[in-house]
């Protein structure tokens, strides 16, 4: 007789703005998950799955899962370790952070790594944050993925770029604004592609033809970092043809004219065309469509920006100019049109319940989790790191100056415990390991960056082995340290229904988002919160700033000693402002991730890692050839930071001064132990401390006679 399997509803918890809605089927004789599928009811992800998440019981049935606690026993980068038990962990873990809390370095020698490794609101912060600000750890700035771009978009705007995704088929010409839309933001695409059937034209801005670039009605190969050129360019345009929305700018802006002067005055055609290295034909061209999309196309223009665009020195202000471009043209009137950068902060998750931030001692130090290779050298103000404790993150793949990073981990008077899924490159550093859950065994509550609906993940098989989710870890600690009950027992349902109370009112129309929504209600399956539909948030302005208004002039940034209108700032390492950098590295080298991957997550699955292929860098023929270099030949890209093997692809997918390699490889696929960010660097974005991987001079050469210096 065939057994009736059981039906479990969940969530995709990967760092993709998409969320997914999943379906898990379940024997409940043998407790197996036997298919996982997208929810075909939720109505944004409909049913898809990208294909990494589609064969996501490889990742959770994975023969490498680690199942209990270990000590490391060998050198540490060995990778060698002995089983314990979760007592003999936790003992041994509570007794060096006492120990170390106790000493003149104090608790702010113990610094907490972790980042979106699941996007959960349970998993990624709550009871790990009220764990460290009791305990008086160093707080994390956590930087590295979007910080440059938020910072951007609230100066601006006072909140992310935002409109209602699913409002997009309303738009009629679209631009991907370093977006690589058909690969990390699928179901969005999808939406795009509607509104093309529509009559909708789709742009693509990006230095890489990416999959959706090559999609796209017209691909515009912007040269790296010179974004904010490119949109003053556009400004100086619509204000020189008198297509902008006067009467937008003059009800619901602030700071037009001083934005007129400066884009006419500084910001020709000509000029922009030499900062980014686009014809002065296309620069015309694409302010025309993009300014008139409502003549030319029949509908409002919507900007989908991303977060590649914002990872170089200048990325935080290149984020908070582009999102002017909707106020010039009054985009954002309409449904569907503006700009869309993250949909995030429409959910009002009460986060202050959740990780208590009352808790943290007045002065205790912040590290920004991008300098991590600084952390760990002790060249940061306090006391040097002598513990670390990594979850939700791989830093030893995914953090810049990776040979420094590695280096620190390798300290034999760190202490570091990584609670881990896999033995990941950074677990093979730790002197703790502990088994995690995947998103199949544990509870979790999730929003979106790329919808405006909110979910439950329900727990469909048991943790194999003795893994642990990161709530019940923290319970141990703190049970091990003696910190106070109350704080720490705590069901993980109780504290999503605490989550779910929130009833701030960021930007919101009309009451709170969450309003007569509860838990039940999105266990049973995802419900939109109370917004309305196709909505358009700055249609009569209402922007959450200081004015009220869209802040083209902000006086908060000239207080703060910066301009304070939109204007550009070059990339750190960029050819036109460092010619003595790139006299020794003449080619500037992005590494957007590859689409078989998440950051470095499902490198160790094989079916992701062979479809991925190996380390390749892709750089033009008129690049190549003055290097001897052929397609599929082994080459060295590298810097004063570090270098990487890779193969070459030579062709027109990059422009040329461009070499674009695709990560996040785990240094033990890698042909010589090194991946993309053994070259990238430590320094930050003007706006919002972020992370500048995509600011980075590079020499490639023959492998065979590249120098091994």
């Amino acid at each position: 007789m065939k057994r009736e399997l059981q039906t479990v509803r969940g969530v995709c918890p990967h760092d993709c703005p998409d969320t997914c809605g999943l379906v898990v089927r379940v024997d409940p004789a043998t407790g197996r998950a036997v298919d996982l599928r997208g929810d075909p009811d939720h109505p944004f992800t409909r049913g898809f799955l990208c294909q990494k998440v589609a064969n996501y019981l490889d990742r959770v049935y994975h023969p490498d899962r680690l199942l209990y606690p270990q000590r490391r026993i060998g050198r540490k980068g060995e990778g060698r370790f002995e089983r314990i038990t979760w007592a003999d962990a936790t003992r041994e873990i509570a007794t060096r952070f006492r120990r170390i809390a106790a000493s003149p370095d104090g608790p702010q020698a113990i610094l907490p790594y972790s980042y979106a490794g699941t996007m959960g609101k349970l998993m990624y912060g709550s009871l790990d944050r009220r764990f460290f600000h009791r305990l008086g750890a160093s707080l994390l700035d956590r930087t590295i993925c979007a910080s440059a771009g938020s910072a951007g978009c609230d100066v601006t705007l006072g909140t992310r770029a935002m409109i209602d995704p699913e409002a997009a088929i309303h738009a009629r010409y679209i631009v991907n604004w370093g977006s690589n839309t058909a690969v990390t933001n699928t179901h969005f695409w999808k939406v795009e592609f509607e509104a093309r059937k529509r009559g909708a034209r789709i742009v693509t801005i990006d230095p890489y033809k990416s999959s959706t670039a090559a999609k796209s009605d017209w691909w515009l190969p912007i040269r790296p970092g010179s974004d904010a050129a490119l949109a003053l360019g556009v400004m100086h345009i619509l204000f020189r043809e008198g297509w902008q929305d006067q009467d937008y700018l003059d009800r619901y802006c602030v700071g037009g004219g001083q934005l007129r002067d400066r884009v006419l005055g500084e910001f020709s055609p000509s000029t922009v065309a030499r900062i980014t290295g686009l014809e002065v034909a296309d620069i015309e061209r694409f302010a025309r469509e993009y300014g008139r999309s409502q003549a030319l196309f029949g509908g409002p223009a919507l900007i989908r920006l991303n977060y590649g665009l914002q990872r170089h020195g200048g990325g935080g202000t290149a984020v908070r100019t582009i999102v002017c471009l909707p106020a010039l043209t009054g985009d954002w009137r309409h449904s569907g049109g503006g700009a869309l950068l993250s949909t995030s902060k429409a959910y009002p998750f009460d986060d202050a319940y959740l990780t208590r931030p009352d808790l943290i001692r007045p002065g205790t130090r912040t590290i920004n989790m991008t300098q991590l290779a600084e952390a760990l050298h002790g060249e940061l103000p306090g006391p040097p790191v002598r513990a670390m404790y990594v979850y939700n993150c791989n830093p030893a793949a995914v953090c810049p100056d990776q040979s420094r990073v590695l280096s620190g981990l390798r300290r034999d008077d760190l202490f570091t415990v990584v609670h881990e899924q896999f033995q990941t490159d950074t677990a093979d550093y730790a002197d703790i390991l502990l088994p995690a859950t995947t998103q199949l065994e544990h509870f979790d509550i999730h929003g979106s960056y790329g919808h405006l609906y909110v979910q439950a993940n329900n727990p469909a098989i048991a943790p194999p082995g003795e893994a642990k989710p990161n709530t019940e870890v923290f319970r141990l600690l703190a049970r091990e340290m003696g910190f106070e009950p109350e704080l720490f027992e705590i069901s993980d349902e109780t504290l999503a229904a605490g989550a779910m109370r929130g009833t701030g009112g960021y930007g919101y129309p009309q009451g709170a988002a969450f309003d007569d929504i509860s838990l039940d209600d999105i266990k049973a399956g995802p419900v939109r919160m109370n917004l309305p539909k196709n909505w358009a948030p700055f249609a009569e302005g209402n922007f959450p700033t200081p004015s009220g208004k869209c802040e083209l002039y902000s006086e908060r940034e000239g207080r703060a000693g910066r301009d304070p209108l939109p204007h550009y700032a070059p990339p750190h390492e960029d050819p036109q402002t460092r010619p003595e950098l790139a006299a020794k590295y003449p080619l500037q080298m992005i590494c957007p991730p590859a689409p078989s991957f998440l950051n470095s997550s499902f490198v160790n699955v094989d079916v992701h890692r062979k479809k991925a292929g190996q380390v390749t860098v892709e750089i033009h023929p008129l690049d190549a050839t003055p290097r001897g270099i052929t397609d599929g030949q082994a080459v060295i890209v590298f810097n004063d930071r570090g270098r990487f093997r890779a193969t070459a692809l030579v062709g027109e997918t990059v422009k040329p001064g461009v070499v674009v390699t695709l990560g996040i490889w785990w240094n033990r696929y890698t042909a010589d132990g090194a991946n993309c960010n053994t070259t990238t660097s430590t320094a930050l974005t003007d706006l919002g401390g972020g992370a500048t991987f995509f600011d980075n001079l590079v020499e490639v050469a023959v492998y065979e006679t590249a120098s091994e210096t």
